[in-house]
């Protein structure tokens, strides 16, 4: 036999070998087919995240005490208004048509860096924005700040006791609004406070308040008064919106609705709350 000849022997018998013990040892159990399921060993390694907890009230309203069954019915924002105002403050100052949308909508605003005047429940100051002095050099003019000064007058003789009172009866309306506003788990009362701790914070810069005419690039250049004034101090033009507005307002009207603001504060955070 030659070599080649050997060589195929020797691996037929090979072959046979191995056949024959696969054939004669233990036989292994069928293979179960595993029918894959991750999300129910997932489910019981790991449950389910809980849902975030529901934000904590910080300055909560307590609802008016119910001296019979039924909730008394909300007032009409016109006569409420006239009965802290007078008529002729109301017709003259406010926006009545979706009041409480508009106040909801606006004390968000006035913390942000644009409050649109289409949605204030105010009307705006009659008369123009007025500076002295001529560019680079503008300056408010201390005659612009009377454009506010009814305004203010009418808003700071109001009993801050009554305001507050007539704010709690409506804040069923306001709270609703504000989760319209798409806020579902805000509390408009908390977004209130720290609206008005804003507002508060407001600087007091040297008198006289210099401003200028933004830069306007594009293929026609806007003319006066068409373009919106910004303060020249980088530092009071990136203040939110409602500070601005006590800038412009000057610093006598700026202070004395400080003061009304900070009444208010106290009573929505405090005596209200009891």
């Amino acid at each position: 036999m030659n070599r080649l000849s050997s060589l195929v022997v020797v691996l037929a018998l090979a072959a046979i070998g191995t056949g024959l013990y696969l054939w004669l040892r233990p036989q292994p159990e069928p293979p179960v087919s595993v029918v894959e399921s991750p999300p129910a060993v997932a489910e019981s390694a790991e449950p389910p995240a809980p849902p975030p907890p529901e934000p904590e009230i910080q300055h909560p309203i307590e609802p008016p005490a119910a001296e019979t069954a039924e909730p008394p019915a909300a007032p009409d924002i016109t006569v409420a208004l006239t009965g802290l105002l007078g008529r002729d403050a109301v017709l003259s100052f406010f926006n009545l048509d979706h009041f409480i949308q508009r106040t909801v909508a606006t004390v968000d605003n006035l913390a942000r860096p644009h409050a649109p005047p289409r949605v204030w429940p105010v009307n705006p100051a009659q008369g123009r924005f007025t500076v002295d002095g001529a560019a680079p050099g503008e300056r408010i003019a201390a005659a612009n700040y009377n454009r506010y000064r009814p305004f203010v007058a009418a808003v700071t003789s109001v009993s801050t006791e009554k305001a507050a009172a007539l704010y709690k009866q409506l804040y069923p309306q306001f709270q609703k609004a504000y989760e319209d506003l798409g806020y579902p788990r805000g509390y408009f009362n908390d977004r209130l406070v720290a609206v008005i701790d804003t507002l508060l914070a407001t600087p007091d810069p040297a008198e006289p308040v210099a401003v200028n005419l933004p830069e306007v690039k594009g293929p026609k250049e806007l003319q006066r008064p068409w373009v919106s004034y910004e303060f020249s101090d980088p530092a009071l033009e990136s203040l939110t919106s409602g500070q601005k507005m006590l800038l412009r307002m000057g610093p006598d009207n700026r202070r004395a609705l400080k003061a009304k603001l900070a009444d208010f504060r106290r009573q929505v955070t405090h005596s209200m709350a009891r």
